[in-house]
């Protein structure tokens, strides 16, 4: 099993969760909740109103997500969803651990304890240079006081 940080449309009550229930693309375990140690740009971009973590560490807010343990077919399903590796890449950092329900192993479990886990975490060095000067935020809502509603795959044109 592979840690997963998702921040985005991935996050429970966001706009694509359903894909990490759906065990028929593998399987995907509420972990906890955390945010990155580092500070990221986090940023709504494209027509589709579409989250993106810029890779550029050092900038921006320690962005906030959710920490799930997945198996190796659901971690496939999430690269090919997240247009690994041209639109997202899919890196390792390191999550600060703000609330922990994990059963792992005790590894894991110090881990968690501790308060710092490494995680797969889909951000992105292929932006254009203009997305930099977007707002940056610390947690993402598809509904949220931004206005800029995500546009689901199957409403795009």
């Amino acid at each position: 099993m592979a840690r997963v940080f998702v921040y985005g449309t991935l996050k429970k009550g966001q706009p694509n969760y359903k894909h990490m229930i759906n065990t028929a693309k593998g399987l995907a375990k509420f972990q906890g909740r955390g945010h990155t140690v580092e500070k990221y740009p986090l940023v709504i971009a494209g027509k589709y109103n579409i989250p993106y973590m810029l890779n550029i560490p050092g900038t921006g807010h320690h962005v906030a997500g959710e920490i799930y343990s997945v198996d190796e077919q659901m971690l496939q399903f999430l690269d090919e969803f997240e247009g690994c590796p041209d639109m997202y890449q899919r890196t390792l950092m390191r999550i600060q651990v703000v609330e922990w329900e994990g059963k792992g192993g005790a590894g894991e479990a110090r881990a968690a304890a501790d308060g710092v886990l490494e995680c797969f975490v889909y951000s992105t060095a292929t932006f254009p240079p203009e997305w930099v000067g977007l707002p940056y935020y610390d947690s993402y809502d598809s509904s949220g006081q931004h206005g800029l509603a995500y546009v689901l795959r199957e409403s795009r044109e």
